[in-house]
């Protein structure tokens, strides 16, 4: 694998093929992963087996399509059903936290070239770099898609052939966690959606276990923020901008308030201030380069945008560790079936670009 950009792996075929492609080519990340989450989590094993098979019935409900992936996953991995389901249920195994982010999308007026751009950074613990990688799937029967994901995940950040895209972060707060579908399985539904409207049936009609935030687009030129919530979506409106910014707060009426603030990533509020001002400063001009320059901005460094580690008891490591920073960097042009991806801060790296269509 290169130090300067993450491995591609490409699977095709019904769902069984996919995940058994998946399983063999990014055995060794997927086998890593398993062990990670059972350590990060404190679960043993066979606890976590537990866990991850009472999820089954809520993935038997709302995504069966995806179930002979995962079974096609753990053979192709050689590890156990259970292990295989637990990675697409990762933190909510524990009620565990996501890390944080800045997204964006920003509508066709916007840029230079007058199509969609969106994207986003992903900010985690430095160890998930050992389990992350680009998959593209082609499936038979649905719409291929490339996304940036780790460890077995089948549905994380990334874009399809139709131009539907979705980047997303975690909210601090909210409504209270309850038993239900992971976010995980949700993204890559996403990605085999062919326009915005089929996204919203899905937030309007799967229930999710906890909080999450969506940046999206289609291949129409529409874009959107939902905050979804184990209480339901929250749609946010642009006010004519023209854009979308979000980070790791509610910005959602019903959730912005002082006591969901005080459970935020206190880093959240002037990141996504200064993501705005950067997206409005260039509003109307915008290209990919600018977005690589967004991404990589260190104003409020080491916790800006482009995120470094900070000392321990620094700014809010109590929910991102001390050592988090930005793992990847992610930008999609939908519209040309286009996905640039960092390994790393985009401040020290080089974006690789990876293609919806083989």
């Amino acid at each position: 694998m290169s130090n300067t950009s993450f491995e591609m792996f490409e699977v095709c075929g019904t769902a069984g093929e996919l995940g058994r492609q998946h399983g063999v080519q990014a055995k060794d990340q997927i086998r890593g992963f398993v062990d990670y989450l059972a350590a990060t989590l404190q679960l043993a094993p066979h606890t976590m087996r537990q866990r991850a098979l009472s999820f089954l019935p809520r993935f038997e409900d709302a995504c069966p399509q995806l179930l002979p992936e995962i079974e096609g996953l753990a053979v192709g991995a050689d590890i156990e059903f259970a292990d295989a389901l637990a990675v697409q249920i990762r933190g909510e195994l524990g009620q565990a936290t996501d890390g944080g982010c800045t997204t964006f999308v920003i509508g066709r007026d916007g840029t230079a070239n007058g199509q969609v751009l969106i994207g986003q950074t992903s900010d985690m613990p430095a160890e998930m770099m050992d389990y992350a990688y680009v998959l593209a799937v082609r499936p038979d029967d649905r719409p291929s898609a490339v996304m940036w994901t780790f460890g077995g995940m089948l549905g994380y950040h990334g874009l399809n052939e139709q131009g539907v895209a979705h980047f997303a972060n975690s909210l601090g707060g909210g409504p209270a966690w309850k038993f239900a579908l992971p976010h995980y399985p949700l993204k890559r539904l996403i990605l085999e959606q062919a326009h915005l409207h089929g996204v919203r049936q899905l937030f309007d009609n799967i229930a999710v276990c906890s909080n999450g935030n969506y940046v999206l687009c289609d291949g129409d030129g529409n874009i959107a923020d939902m905050e979804l919530t184990s209480a339901g979506p929250y749609e946010l409106n642009d006010a004519g901008c023209g854009y979308l910014a979000h980070s790791n707060h509610f910005l959602c009426s019903p959730c912005n308030s002082a006591e969901n603030f005080a459970k935020s990533l206190p880093d959240s509020f002037p990141r996504l201030e200064r993501m705005r001002e950067l997206i409005a400063a260039k509003l109307g001009r915008i290209t990919v380069a600018d977005c690589c320059a967004f991404l990589s901005d260190h104003d409020g460094h080491p916790v800006s945008i482009c995120r470094h580690p900070q000392a321990e008891g620094g700014y809010g490591d109590d929910i991102l560790p001390a050592s988090g920073h930005t793992v990847a960097a992610l930008i999609a042009e939908p519209e040309r079936g286009r996905f640039h991806v960092c390994r790393g801060n985009p401040c020290a790296g080089e974006f690789t670009e990876y293609l919806v269509s083989s």
